[in-house]
């Protein structure tokens, strides 16, 4: 039995994470109660260990394998990809499910790929499109165990896509495309995480599950970030261009390139009075915040 609101407790798994820091920071000036664990996923007494140790309503799934410095690492190592991604996920589910702990997962909507039914400007791809892309070992594997996971009836799976701070941590997916010697130009669905962690407070503490794109409205390209970065962070910033044709010479995997169709995750938020602004304005709210808190 799900505890009142005033009661929750909430464990962060992957507590050492960027998206986890974020969350736990947030979750305390809230006055919620919060506990972070870095115990691996994988490893089933331990994580019935932490979980009865704790005694969570709520269990926030920031962990996960996305490969340094990026998704290119777990062409390489499979194995450990496999542990992390898939039995580790599937297991620390299992083990919420018994217990009777709504567990949300921080996914990805990186399983999707424009094609002939969801061109580029054209309708996104909705939470039951089956994952068209598995370019990369990373994507496969997502998409593989979000298939399996959603069985379960206590899992609030929200996929994000190139989340966002509001500075320039290494994770951050503005921080990636201004240190690359030059970047494409094809427009994607971003999750801002100044605006997203707190919808994901409110959907977990109403004890909402199933799958939710969980993105700002609408779709923004690499070049239409990179300009509102100049404009308004880094006067002085330059890029260069390349081809996807070209991109693909000098990368091991596969990227996802697609918009994701959240008007299930905004019409669920209206029901909790949260709106979360289009992708463009938010964007330049994020720069915004970016330099009254110091960053150049």
């Amino acid at each position: 039995m799900i505890s009142p609101s005033n009661q929750n407790r909430f464990l962060i798994w992957g507590g050492n994470g960027w998206v986890a820091g974020h969350l736990a920071s947030l979750l305390k000036d809230q006055g919620k109660t919060v506990v972070t664990t870095t115990i691996r996923m994988e490893n089933r007494e331990a994580v019935i260990a932490e979980l009865d140790r704790v005694q969570p309503t709520h269990v926030m799934n920031c962990a996960g394998c996305t490969g340094r410095p990026n998704v290119d690492w777990c062409e390489d190592n499979k194995a450990a990809t496999i542990r992390s991604n898939v039995i580790g996920t599937l297991n620390l589910a299992d083990a919420c499910e018994q217990r009777g702990i709504h567990i949300s997962v921080f996914a990805t909507g990186c399983i999707y790929a424009y094609d002939d039914f969801h061109p580029i400007g054209g309708p996104g791809f909705k939470e039951t499109d089956p994952a068209n892309f598995s370019g990369s070992f990373y994507s496969a594997t997502k998409s593989k165990v979000e298939e399996i996971m959603m069985k379960y009836t206590n899992v609030l799976c929200l996929r994000l896509r190139m989340p966002v701070s509001d500075d320039l941590h290494p994770r951050n997916f503005v921080t990636k495309i201004t240190k690359y010697e030059r970047v494409v130009n094809v427009p994607n669905s971003n999750t801002i995480l100044y605006d997203l962690l707190p919808a994901a407070i409110v959907l977990a503490e109403n004890n909402e599950i199933g799958i939710y794109n969980f993105t700002n409205p609408g779709a923004i390209s690499h070049n239409e970030v990179l300009s509102l970065f100049q404009k308004i962070v880094r006067p002085r910033f330059m890029w260069k261009n390349f081809s996807l044709e070209e991109q693909s010479k000098v990368i091991k995997a596969g990227r996802s390139n697609c918009e994701l169709d959240n008007g299930k995750l905004v019409r669920k938020l209206e029901e909790y009075g949260v709106q979360v602004p289009e992708v463009h304005e938010a964007y330049e709210q994020c720069f915004r915040r970016m330099v009254e808190n110091g960053v150049e």
